[in-house]
């Protein structure tokens, strides 16, 4: 084909991605081979493409499409998370518009709603991940509310709940009043918070008043006739059941065993004593609300105190609270304020920082609320869950996460696993008439359950659980109920993909959902979920701060795909992620990525402009020698950091070799000398060859990172007739052949003496046609008579002798430890020279000094590795060689 002048990467993108689609490309069934598996994290059925979704996917999909190279059975099995509180939200608001309530509808009827919600707007993410270029297998699409999958949920859970590890109980729980449900410990954000420390005065009981205070300095905190209390939370001062102070507290000796009255309310509550009161924060005095606090519950317990809940769900103050009922909280507390400074009950408010809990989904505060729950004992879950990972059974990535893990698990606690929801798996459990409850897979295997204490039930007797299962109960199955391995334990495919090899994900959910599928793992298959867990960081703007939709700082991937290319996205993503580290992006990323594409692209033009012309000669051997083996090196060092699970690096090195091993070097080493007029400009066979095969091994290299560019020019005729399954997406990655390291070495002098050439060309402004005479007085042994062809070159060299001293009137510069000496036809500024070397002698001692201190430091010496120490000898004996140059070109200058 006539290749275009720029590389048209959505032309591409299209054309491939159905190619590979109708090819099955993607698809995986069990075979003979290694498998390599990968599931994916399963995005929000909400939600939409985020500079998040590219990054975590961007990885997944080099990982597959590297491992499909490789000759493995590669499975990425994608997905979506039917997220019960997000999702519910969303149908409700989508009713809302429609004016209709929630709550005039039955279960069923909001249920339809969801299901149609959810098919207009729930495939969105998928159809998005496919424009990056995710080679899912597509027929292996899973959804969290499946039929099977919803089967294989209720079967785990009524597992558990035989072993005695899920139960039902009154528990203090967090409380979503916007979502109206409860959410997990793990759910809740803290978040820093400008509030009003309100100073509230509790007027004392007849008989405490006749005692005076041991201490009563501070007038606005304690009198005869009162004490002060300071709290955020002036509207729940209805709910409190004691004031607490601490035993030890001499200022208020005097109200042991007394009480108090609340203001507004005037209901009598006592004074109760316990060293958990701090003496030094606000007043020394704390409201005990045991309805409304966690720590307060656990007060209540410990004294026996009322419970008073004057909360509703929806966050509004209810009967109980006597006032104010009906007001949502937060206005309930400015209201109050005002109440309590009219009553003369307020002594003062001051400003007052400190953190709330929100809901990670709503953003809504958090309740702490005493709700009849279902709970997960953690305990014995947890422990083998953490030993995987302490065994170094399951790998994370990096390493720097274990002690988080640790710390989570060691102190986990019961996990509250029911949601006050109807978008979800419902619990299967069954109250009978008396109040009793079976838990059994389906209603009828209850009520042959329930016939065991009771013959005459029928089915109409039985009520089931209105509660749903918390979404992480069901994506912590994950791995096995893609595979279909809790109803099927022993079926083919979960015994040929399970356990899976490689799981990307984020930090924040290592809890939530990687200990989990690593609990249930062991729970149902006594074995671990996956091998290796790569933790990606957080996608943050180059000021530093979280992408969000709020900041307005997080671009549309979507739009970034359309303007820079699919492949110059990825490039630009992985450029600057190294795992478990944040990514701080900037969209220049994703220009040099696009760049890079055109780099790749021009280089192929370049190529395409050879002809072959059979009467040349090869006097490219050495170019040709070198670049296999740096393209070998290059090969052995990304095997490596693949190896480490080192995206970034793997890709910056694959980066190098192309932009400048390959285009800057090889290709100017190796291309033909201009011929005006010729159609194409003539190169020998052996070249020509060379130069194909080690840009097919490119495509190759490149592909796992590039997917389309690189399937683009794959297709090209320049590499003759392919098949119709002859793509480089299933292509063998190349194989690591021979290294010449000496010859990597001194190519890299020659390359340095080129560099140094063009660089006296510019600082004396001489044009770039000039030839140059060229010497070198050569101390390292190293064969430049091999040399001189490409040093002649690509430095424009016209003589380039050998000399065994210094060159008269010449600039020098040292490259390796030999000195090299450029003839110009100027005179040359003996000072200007003289300053020079002068820097690179000052240069050279201080290196030398910086080299010695390490190798005169015992403790360096004893611990560093012996190849390190290698290494800082070479250093010393280069940088002597050098410094001994320098100082005889500037004996010479002197003379």
């Amino acid at each position: 084909m006539t290749i275009a002048k720029t590389y048209s990467p959505k032309e591409a993108e299209d054309k491939w991605y159905n190619y590979w689609l109708q090819h099955n490309f993607f698809r995986s069934v069990p075979d003979e081979r290694e498998p390599y598996t990968i599931v994916i994290p399963p995005p929000n059925v909400t939600g939409v493409l985020h500079m998040g979704h590219m990054l975590n996917n961007t990885i997944q999909d080099v990982l597959i499409r590297r491992a499909r190279m490789k000759g493995k059975n590669a499975c990425w099995v994608p997905g979506t998370d039917h997220a019960s509180i997000a999702t519910e939200a969303k149908v409700v608001a989508m009713l809302k518009e429609r004016g209709i309530n929630k709550k005039d509808l039955t279960r069923e009827e909001f249920l339809k709603y969801a299901w149609e919600w959810k098919e207009k707007y729930g495939g969105i993410i998928l159809e998005q991940l496919k424009k990056l270029g995710a080679s899912c297998d597509w027929e292996r699409t899973k959804f969290t509310m499946d039929d099977d999958m919803s089967e294989a949920v209720i079967d785990y859970f009524v597992r558990l709940h035989k072993k005695g590890l899920i139960y039902r109980g009154v528990r203090m729980i967090n409380w979503d009043p916007q979502g109206k449900t409860a959410v997990s410990d793990e759910e809740v954000i803290r978040k820093e918070v400008n509030q009003k420390l309100y100073y509230i005065r509790y007027a004392l009981s007849p008989e405490s008043k006749a005692e005076s205070l041991k201490s009563a300095s501070d007038s606005e905190l304690a009198t005869s006739d009162f004490i002060t209390i300071a709290t955020t939370r002036p509207e729940t001062i209805m709910a409190d059941a004691a004031i607490c102070i601490n035993p030890n507290d001499e200022r208020y000796l005097h109200l042991h065993g007394k009480s108090v009255f609340i203001p507004l309310i005037n209901r009598e509550i006592p004074v109760i004593l316990d060293e958990y009161v701090t003496m030094d924060f606000g007043t020394g005095c704390l409201k005990v609300t045991p309805a409304h606090d966690l720590n307060d519950y656990a007060l209540g317990q410990k004294h026996n105190l009322q419970i008073i809940d004057i909360l509703n769900d929806d966050g509004t103050l209810n009967e109980k609270a006597q006032i104010l009922v009906g007001e949502d909280r937060f206005a309930a507390r400015k209201k109050i304020a005002v109440l309590l400074e009219e009553a003369g009950s307020l002594a003062k408010s001051e400003d007052y920082t400190s953190q709330i809990g929100v809901s990670e989904r709503t953003g809504a505060a958090i309740e702490p609320k005493l709700s009849m729950q279902w709970f997960c004992k953690m305990k014995e879950m947890a422990q083998p869950a953490l030993d995987y990972v302490l065994e170094g059974d399951v790998k994370l990535i990096p390493d720097k996460f274990i002690n988080t893990y640790r710390h989570w698990m060691e102190n986990v606690r019961d996990w509250n696993i029911s949601r006050q929801l109807w978008w979800g798996q419902r619990i299967p459990a069954y109250y009978l008439p008396n109040g009793e409850f079976v838990v059994a897979k389906t209603i009828e295997e209850a009520l042959e359950e329930a016939k065991q204490t009771n013959p005459q039930l029928t089915l109409a007797d039985l009520r089931q659980e209105e509660d749903v299962l918390d979404t992480w109960f069901s994506s912590g199955l994950w791995p096995i109920s893609v595979f279909d391995g809790v109803r099927n334990p022993d079926n083919a495919e979960i015994n040929y993909y399970y356990p899976t090899n490689d799981l990307v994900t984020a930090p924040e959910i290592l809890f939530f959902w990687v200990a989990r599928m690593i609990m249930s793992g062991h729970e149902l298959r006594n074995q671990k979920p996956f091998t290796n867990v790569y933790l990606t960081g957080i996608v943050r703007d180059k000021l530093g701060r979280k992408m969000s939709k709020q900041l307005g700082n997080s671009p549309d991937p979507i739009e970034l795909m359309g303007k820079y290319g699919a492949d110059g996205v990825r490039v630009g993503m992985l450029m600057c992620s190294p795992a478990g580290n944040d990514l701080m992006f900037d969209e220049s990323y994703c220009e040099q990525g696009r760049n890079f594409a055109n780099k790749i692209w021009n280089a192929f033009k370049l190529i395409q402009g050879w002809a072959v012309d059979s009467s040349l000669t090869n006097n490219n051997k050495i170019a040709i020698e070198w670049f296999d083996s740096r393209f070998n090196q290059a090969m052995a060092q990304i095997e490596e950091d693949f190896k480490q699970y080192r995206l970034s690096e793997a890709l910056m090195a694959t980066y190098k070799l192309v932009w400048d091993d390959f285009c800057a070097w090889y290709l100017e080493m190796v291309k033909p000398v201009y011929q005006a007029g010729a159609e194409k400009q003539s190169i020998d066979a052996e070249t020509y060859a060379a130069t194909i095969g080690f840009f097919q091994n490119i495509l190759k290299a490149l592909h796992p990172f590039m997917p389309f560019l690189t399937e683009e020019l794959w297709h090209d005729e320049l590499f003759g007739e392919r098949e119709a399954l002859d793509c480089v997406i299933v292509a063998q990655l190349p194989q690591i052949g021979e290294i010449s390291t000496q010859l990597i070495a001194e190519i890299e002098i020659a390359q340095q003496v080129v560099a140094q050439v063009r660089n006296i060309r510019n600082s004396k402004q001489l044009s770039p046609k000039e030839a140059l005479p060229l010497a070198v007085k050569a101390n390292s042994g190293v064969d430049y008579i091999k040399y001189q062809p490409i040093i002649k070159h690509l430095g424009n060299i016209s003589d380039f002798n050998i000399v065994n001293e210094a060159v008269a009137g010449a600039v020098s510069f040292i490259a390796g430890t030999d000195e090299f000496y450029v003839t110009l036809n100027i005179e040359i500024d003996v000072v200007a020279e003289t300053e020079r070397l002068q820097k690179e002698k000052t240069y050279l001692e201080g290196f030398l000094r910086a080299v010695n201190g390490k190798l005169g430091n015992e403790k360096f010496m004893a611990n560093a590795k012996p190849e390190i120490v290698e290494n800082e000898l070479k250093k010393k004996a280069d940088a002597e060689s050098k410094l001994n140059t320098v100082e005889e070109a500037l004996r010479n200058l002197a003379c």
